[in-house]
């Protein structure tokens, strides 16, 4: 199992990332949570298998339709295995 935090530049708030982010991590079977941040990127703190994880991470570096993603930036973190769901976090 692994954590992973990405940092996601680009146009991706206001334009339901973090919804469509929730939605994939669901799908992929990842925990953890999504974040806007003040700076005008998205925080994603996600855990799970590799495979599983790495999808959340490709997706991460295209996001949903309607947003533009000019750069992601992701750390290897401890797993930790703390969640017990992916949910948004304000």
């Amino acid at each position: 199992m692994v954590r992973v935090r990405i940092i996601v530049s680009g146009i991706v708030q206001g334009v339901f990332f973090r919804f469509n982010t929730m939605k994939k991590a669901h799908e992929f079977g990842v925990t953890g949570w999504v974040k806007n941040r003040r700076d005008g990127t998205v925080e994603v703190l996600c855990e799970g298998t590799d495979q599983d994880v790495q999808l959340m991470v490709d997706w991460c570096a295209k996001g949903p339709e309607g947003s533009f993603v000019s750069k992601t930036a992701v750390t290897q973190e401890k797993y930790t295995g703390e969640f017990e769901t992916f949910q948004i976090v304000y």
